[in-house]
């Protein structure tokens, strides 16, 4: 399996693009986030790559950055995700936008990505959100990225709408529940939902 491929760009036309590395010429297939950012024609390139081969098929996809690549096997995880779907997600959000999305439970903003519907955006929230926490790469949880802090009142808000409560009410009532400064996720939950009750 190639993990890491480097070469000269030779041609270049989404999703498809051909690296000649030493004057074998390698296809492969990238998302729109990768070829945002290629180089020039004739210029060198070097990708992280995923190679897949199945009864009937080989493909080589590039990426270049690691944490597309890695987003790109995660989401494959996901039952009735593909690769076709997986670059769809690439070039459709960055990894931090989807992270948010994610960590957000936005089924709505998932399902505006070409080729995923509602249930299956349900299904990526439900699947990858339980998995973040083992989603590490380069010391750094993939769905954690730097800058998005994870505090106890966040965390309780996307508990509250995995429940089924709306982002805007979930939002409410972790306010409502008045947490205190050293409360952790559960108890924020635990006093949100009680207070709803009454």
């Amino acid at each position: 399996m190639i993990g890491r491929l480097k070469g000269i760009v030779i041609h270049k036309q989404p999703p498809w693009l051909v690296v000649d590395v030493n004057g074998v010429g390698y296809e492969l297939e990238a998302p729109m986030s990768t070829f945002y950012d290629l180089p020039e024609l004739g210029r060198e390139v070097s990708l992280f790559t995923h190679y897949a081969q199945k009864e009937d098929s080989v493909s080589l996809y590039g990426f270049l950055r690691d944490s597309e690549r890695r987003l790109f096997r995660e989401v494959q995880k996901v039952k009735g995700i593909g690769a076709k779907i997986a670059l769809a997600v690439l070039s459709g959000v960055s990894v931090d936008e989807f992270a948010r999305t994610v960590q957000a439970s936005d089924v709505a903003a998932l399902t505006r990505i070409p080729g995923i519907g509602k249930k299956t955006a349900e299904r990526m929230v439900v699947e990858l959100r339980d998995r973040a926490g083992d989603m590490v790469g380069d010391g750094v949880a993939l769905f954690a990225p730097e800058g998005v802090p994870r505090d106890p009142q966040s965390e309780a808000v996307i508990a509250l709408q995995q429940l089924g409560y709306k982002p805007a009410e979930a939002a409410r009532m972790v306010r409502d529940a008045a947490p205190a400064a050293d409360d952790d996720a559960a108890s924020i939950i635990r006093k949100a939902l009680q207070s709803a009750l009454r």
